[in-house]
């Protein structure tokens, strides 16, 4: 395989990163209506409206403020707003998202849990995202370290390296059968699929982005790996005091 895979539209050749994001986005936000309308936890149309612009808002604002302060000199030394719309990442999206997410039902007075639902919408389009981020290579920084290891790959230039978007889909997979085999064999309380989710991802992250290239900001840890941290220190407690309140 040669790396990168492009597609020609309408004349002009485009990465199989940015087609492969808009898929999955596409792909999770049907299946997404589809549990909706099967669920039977029905949300107001306000609080329903509220948690989709929340969640949408951050998200958006959260990849990239968080893309870009992977690289936090060259975004204040070299400021283009093309390059910054460019930069983007899923940790600083799904952090930023669920502030949002919680803004707006404090706004709105929705005290119950709204994540469950969205969990495998979310595995489903991160999975067709990283199908993406493979396809593209090192063109794009979503690559591995140079490794000696047996799952070295070629991604488009001499080295060897680890294919960390597949690493990341065999993870996303193992982690929907274990949330859904979670589900069908114990009793849970509201939110707390959702809960186990973001701190298996966020903590899979974490170690992950050792093995990737990144501007180390405090210590040995890059500016995506603290935002891992106080998301994984956040959800520690978050399933604690559910597990405290579920069990009275």
């Amino acid at each position: 395989m040669d790396f990168p895979i492009t597609f020609q539209i309408f004349g002009k050749t485009v990465l199989a990163h940015p087609l492969f994001e808009a898929l999955g986005m596409f792909m999770g936000m049907r299946y997404y209506f589809y549990l909706k309308r099967k669920s039977t936890e029905k949300l107001s149309f306000n609080t329903s409206a509220a948690v989709l612009i929340g969640a949408t808002a951050g998200a958006l604002i959260g990849s990239k403020l968080i893309g870009n302060l992977e690289n936090p000199y060259t975004f204040f030394e070299h400021f283009d707003f093309k390059h910054i719309w460019s930069n983007n990442t899923i940790v600083g999206g799904l952090a930023f998202g669920l502030i949002g997410v919680e803004l707006a039902k404090k706004i709105v007075g929705h005290k119950e849990s709204t994540g469950d639902m969205i969990v495998y919408p979310l595995l489903l389009a991160m999975i067709i995202g990283r199908v993406g981020c493979f396809l593209t290579g090192i063109y794009e920084e979503t690559y591995g370290l140079p490794t000696n290891s047996i799952f070295g790959m070629y991604l488009g230039d001499q080295y060897l390296r680890h294919p960390v978007a597949l690493y990341e889909i065999v993870f996303l997979i193992s982690l929907w059968v274990v949330l859904k085999i979670k589900q069908w064999t114990e009793d849970y309380p509201s939110g707390y699929i959702f809960q186990l989710f973001m701190l298996s991802y966020f903590t899979f992250r974490f170690f992950l982005d050792f093995i990737k290239p990144r501007v180390d900001v405090v210590g040995d840890l890059g500016t995506i790996q603290l935002v891992c941290v106080c998301v994984i220190i956040y959800y520690i407690f978050k399933i604690k005091r559910t597990k405290s309140v579920n069990s009275h």
